[in-house]
């Protein structure tokens, strides 16, 4: 990236069970070139897994990103090419999951890095290079649009540990996959490959290993180029449509409104005049 901003950790020092094993360094960054925002996972000598102050940084990175209106496409990807990310870090359960109280701090902050990617109201991609489970499984189905290698794996092991997938870190899986490939994902606790992920609504596209990144940024580069109002009242829609309430009719009217953006008259004088829209979000 051209204009790298790097995302502090903000853990206290002095607080033992918070204390970075990747020495120090934040195991969530992010990098901005233009409108498009890259957040890594980065702790890519233990497949990139979070510890708990790892889930809060994603929440608060994801935070900061929502209200940028700058912002046209988030990527999310993990450091070092073998792996998107691995999930928590099992190395620190002990420390940071030993003690009830602890469960529930260590829940929370995962609720609060998940709820930051689903909820984003910014087009996000997330790119997977090589494995993608537990947690990390969770991220990717929290974007919009996944991409993957041909020889990516997917899979939430959990029941290996003797652990359960809380309800909240279920819902954005069960939402892209449906009940019976979670639970064929849970029950068996078996990896899948590309493309069984692909079939199951986990994965987008599947392309060869070299091309992921370029793939996924050609995708969040064609994402941006787009009316972003647009494109966030799309993604709203879409999520709404999920849910099974009926529509009310201030929500029917919402839909009409990019008709009354500088956006849509630019879009559709761009359209006749034959050349690239120059979209301003408003």
């Amino acid at each position: 990236m051209s204009e790298q901003r790097s995302v502090e950790s903000g853990q206290p020092p002095e607080r033992a069970e918070e204390q970075d094993r990747g020495g120090g360094r934040s195991r969530v960054v992010a990098g901005r070139e233009g409108g498009i925002v890259t957040v890594t996972l980065d702790h890519p000598a233990k497949l990139n897994v979070l510890d708990r102050s790892g889930w809060e940084r994603l929440g608060e990175v994801f935070g900061g990103l929502a209200g940028d209106d700058g912002v046209r496409c988030v990527v999310v990807e993990g450091a070092g090419g073998r792996a998107f990310s691995a999930g928590s870090d099992i190395g620190a359960f002990e420390a940071q999951r030993g003690t009830p109280e602890q469960v529930e701090r260590y829940a929370a902050a995962i609720r609060r890095g998940l709820e930051g990617v689903y909820d984003c109201p910014h087009p996000t991609v997330a790119v997977v290079r090589g494995i993608c489970v537990g947690g990390g499984l969770i991220i990717a189905a929290c974007c919009d649009v996944v991409v993957c290698g041909e020889s990516s794996r997917f899979g939430a092991p959990v029941n290996r540990l003797g652990a359960t997938m809380a309800y909240e870190e279920m819902a954005p899986l069960l939402a892209a996959a449906g009940a019976g490939a979670v639970l064929e994902i849970l029950l068996t606790g078996d990896l899948v490959g590309a493309g069984r992920a692909r079939e199951m609504g986990i994965v987008s596209r599947v392309v060869g290993d070299g091309e992921v990144g370029g793939v996924g940024g050609e995708i969040a580069r064609r994402i941006a180029g787009g009316a972003p109002l647009v494109n966030r009242w799309h993604k709203k829609f879409v999520r709404r449509l999920a849910e099974e309430r009926p529509l009310t009719d201030e929500e029917r009217a919402e839909a009409y409104k990019a008709f009354r953006t500088r956006d849509y008259r630019e879009g559709t004088a761009a359209f006749v005049e034959k050349r690239e829209p120059r979209f301003s979000g408003e």
